[in-house]
C-alpha cells in the first residue's frame, strides 16, 4: 500500500490555471502508474488523466476528451510526486480531485479505469468561477 497526498486545490476564476501535487509515502515509486480523477457533486467518479511508468524517461499519458489540451499529468519520481497542471479551466472542471496509484509490472503502461487502482488519496476541491 501506498499513501497519497494531494494538494493545490483552490478557487480559480474561469480561463485561469492551478497545478495539482500528488505525494507518495512508497519507495520506489517508479514502479506505480498513476492517475487523477474527480467527481462532482450528485456525479460519478470519472477519469481525468493518467501516465505511466518508466525505467527511462520518456512517459506515456492519455486524458479525458474532456481536458485534452488543457490538462497536463507529469510525474518527479525523485520527489515521488505526480502533477496535474490544468489551464483554461472551466465551470464544468469544479469537482474534488483524486490521485490514485497502483502497481504495473510493465512500464508504459497507463491505466485509465478507476477499477484497477487500488491506492487512492484523500482528494482535494477545485472550484471554478463564472
Amino acid at each position: 500500500q501506498v499513501q497519497l497526498v494531494e494538494s493545490g486545490g483552490g478557487l480559480v476564476q474561469a480561463g485561469g490555471s492551478l497545478r495539482l501535487s500528488c505525494v507518495a509515502s512508497k519507495r520506489p515509486f517508479s514502479r506505480y502508474a498513476m492517475g487523477w480523477f474527480r467527481q462532482a457533486p450528485g456525479k460519478e467518479r470519472e477519469f481525468v488523466a493518467a501516465i505511466s511508468w518508466s525505467a527511462g524517461n520518456i512517459y506515456y499519458a492519455d486524458y479525458a476528451d474532456s481536458v485534452k489540451g488543457r490538462f497536463t499529468i507529469s510525474r518527479d519520481s525523485a520527489k515521488n510526486t505526480v502533477y496535474l497542471q490544468m489551464n483554461s479551466l472551466k465551470p464544468d472542471d469544479t469537482a474534488v480531485y483524486y490521485c490514485a496509484a497502483t502497481v504495473v509490472s510493465q512500464e508504459k503502461v497507463v491505466v485509465t479505469s478507476s477499477t484497477e487502482y487500488d491506492n487512492w488519496g484523500q482528494g482535494t476541491q477545485v472550484t471554478v468561477s463564472s
